[in-house]
């Protein structure tokens, strides 16, 4: 059976999940859903339409589910949605989805969300993700799985990051991030590859090689970079990061691509 601390509050209606733990001092509104051996240590707030998956451990003074932080909210009860296995540091903030974007915000499974980091409304955040210290996301994000963002870095509302981007600490992401791509500086510029989480990922040395080898082409090659993109298209076909890249760049739709610094001036 779950275990609720005398001192926190949970409204009727909401529903707790068989071994979690709500310590003292929670606030657990109407409509939330708590999975099975989630442990609430105490002082989390959790409001609107919040599903939060099994196995989580969130710490004190976390608030999730506050409503969005956009003008357009007109305090309709719209979504959080967290998965399983995440662990919630403290002052973590995550808001619900608005209307307009939606009306969900998503977060995928065993993500890590270090103290102070923020997930704005309407975003889509993949799974396996650790965001640092104070990392931030404006509203309508898209992070696909295993993206590292570092501390007090943030990210540009209606920006992309793909699966196993590592973002450095303290940078303005306000451009999409090509999936395994390596950004940084103040105003994140595409730094390479990350080279890293690719091996990690159990990328061969003969995969490395050959997706080394189209990026220095898309991206260092000579002439523009859009006549460089239109001839890489061929290239699909060499390895599924490759095609995963190239359809990713062609999904842009809000924001620009994140460029090596020589093209990012050029635009």
């Amino acid at each position: 059976m779950s275990k609720i601390d005398p001192a926190a509050r949970v409204q009727d209606g909401a529903a707790i999940g068989e071994g979690s733990e709500i310590g003292p001092y929670c606030l657990i509104g109407p409509h939330v859903t708590i999975g099975r051996n989630c442990k609430l240590i105490g002082h989390v707030h959790v409001t609107a339409q919040t599903t939060i998956g099994d196995d989580c451990t969130i710490y004190p003074f976390a608030s999730l589910g506050t409503p969005p932080q956009s003008l357009s909210h007109r305090g309709e009860l719209t979504r959080l949605e967290i998965g399983s296995g995440c662990t919630i540091r403290e002052s973590v903030t995550m808001n619900a989805g608005t209307v307009a974007g939606g009306g969900v915000t998503r977060v995928g499974d065993r993500g890590y969300f270090m103290n102070c980091s923020h997930v704005g409304h309407d975003c889509h955040v993949g799974n396996d993700v650790i965001f640092a210290t104070s990392a931030t996301l404006g509203g309508h994000c898209e992070i696909g799985d295993f993206v590292f963002i570092g501390g007090l870095s943030a990210v540009h509302q209606y920006t992309r990051i793909g699966p196993q981007v590592m973002v450095g600490g303290v940078c303005g992401v306000r451009d999409d991030v090509i999936p395994f791509g390596l950004v940084n500086g103040q105003y994140a510029v595409l730094e390479g590859l990350n080279i890293v989480g690719m091996k990690r990922r159990k990328f061969t040395r003969e995969r490395l090689a050959t997706v080394r080898a189209f990026y220095q082409k898309l991206f260092h090659g000579p002439g523009m970079f859009a006549e460089r993109l239109q001839a890489a298209q061929p290239l699909a076909g060499e390895d599924p990061a490759i095609a995963e890249i190239l359809d990713f760049i062609g999904k842009g739709k809000h924001r620009p691509l994140c460029l090596p610094a020589v093209d990012a001036g050029k635009r």
